[in-house]
């Protein structure tokens, strides 16, 4: 059904859309009662860890000499399993899920929490699942034993 949208809209861009819904919903909703340091912390402790999955997995895949382009996955000449990569096969999306999450502590309304789930649901279906189709396609056994061992998400 709704193919034409595979590996179409690069992720942090997808992030960026939820974002800005998730600000606009936060218009639509209560506010929820958050004590102000424990609301900076946990943003900041979100943020940090989800831009530092997004930087260990470019770097992993710079150093690996293999594409991150989200359009041409085809294009991967290696299969990165170490590093971050031990943990979630996606780090980079993973951290970008942070972000948001980051994010919607940060709005402190009910509405926003929804953004999140929202990009995972998206991103699985739309540039994971078709990712993973074409890696199977290049790497054959090797990664189906990688996605064995190694989730999806975390």
């Amino acid at each position: 059904m709704m193919a034409f949208l595979e590996l179409k809209i690069p992720p942090p861009v997808v992030a960026l859309l939820v974002a800005t819904g998730m600000w606009k919903a936060s218009f639509l909703a209560p506010l929820l009662a958050m004590p102000y340091g424990m609301k900076v912390i946990t943003v900041a402790m979100l943020a940090f860890v989800g831009a530092g999955l997004l930087v260990a997995g470019a770097v992993s895949f710079h150093y690996a000499r293999t594409t991150v382009n989200p359009f041409k996955p085809q294009d991967a000449s290696s299969l990165v399993t170490s590093g971050v990569y031990r943990i979630t096969r996606n780090p980079m999306y993973t951290g970008l899920v942070l972000v948001l999450l980051a994010w919607a502590v940060f709005l402190s309304a009910l509405w926003p929490f929804l953004g999140p789930p929202v990009f995972i649901l998206y991103v699985t279906r739309f540039q994971i699942q078709p990712e993973e189709k074409i890696l199977v396609a290049i790497f054959g056994e090797t990664y189906q034993e990688y996605t064995n061992r190694v989730r999806r998400w975390l």
